[in-house]
């Protein structure tokens, strides 16, 4: 026996939608207009931006222009009186010129153009020698830098010691000395390129020709930039002689 069941009649509203509180997720929700301040009539106090004024851009571009032009006009006035890059740096290519080619005369050095020390044509020099040296196969920068710097040291303490209390040379002044004096040893070592490696007593030879022009310039220098070393003057030229004997002898071999 089939039992019945009673079903309720379902009543739809007359709109022909569903019971808002189920909610229903075909409908479509009416959009609402965004949130839209009120407007003040008086146009006296719409926004600042939103005002233009011709005449107040003209002036403004006008004095803008005006400030760059003065600004342009003292940087360019700041650059002209600016000192050379080279001349702050302590660089002085005229003056370097200057004292090598004082070393260049073996028989007279001129001793004024050394007073004012400098080490800018010393590494000049060390690094024509060291190119020269490369070029006959001899990477030695180190031991020449190193040469170089030890000489300075040897020379100073020597001349210190044989002055005594009169001696007044600074260890930058005989740096300054020692590389200058390497010209001849630059000349022998951009020579040697061309002396053929069998011929070794010519080698020594001329080796020996510019040692000696080294030593006399860097022991008439010695002797005229500083006090007290006239009466010491063979014992300068036998430390000065040691120094660029080395430094020959590291070209030669």
């Amino acid at each position: 026996m089939a039992k019945e069941f009673t079903v309720p009649p379902v009543v739809f509203p007359s709109g022909g939608g569903v019971n808002p509180s189920v909610g229903n997720i075909n409908q479509r929700r009416v959009p609402t207009a965004p949130f839209q301040p009120s407007r003040p009539p008086s146009s006296s106090s719409a926004l600042p931006f939103m005002s233009f004024d011709m005449g107040s851009a003209t002036s403004s571009s006008v004095s803008l222009g005006g400030s760059i032009s003065s600004s342009a006009a003292t940087g360019s006035a700041s650059f002209e009186d600016e000192e050379p890059l080279l001349d702050e740096l302590g660089i002085h290519p005229d003056q370097i010129w200057y004292k090598t080619r004082s070393i260049l005369n073996p028989l007279r050095v001129n001793s004024t153009a050394h007073k004012d020390s400098d080490l800018s044509g010393p590494i000049f020099l060390y690094l024509s020698l060291c190119l020269f040296q490369l070029l006959a196969g001899k990477i030695q920068f180190g031991v020449i830098l190193g040469w170089i710097v030890v000489s300075s040291i040897f020379l100073y303490v020597v001349f210190n010691m044989l002055a005594g209390r009169n001696g007044n040379l600074d260890l930058h002044t005989c740096t300054s000395v020692v590389g200058y004096c390497m010209l001849p040893v630059v000349i022998f070592s951009a020579a040697s390129l061309f002396i053929p490696q069998g011929t070794s007593v010519a080698r020594y030879a001329v080796a020996g020709v510019f040692v000696v022009w080294a030593t006399r310039a860097c022991t008439n220098l010695m002797v005229a930039l500083a006090d007290g070393g006239e009466e010491h003057r063979g014992l300068i030229s036998y430390a000065c002689f040691l120094i660029y004997t080395l430094f020959s002898l590291l070209v030669i071999f």
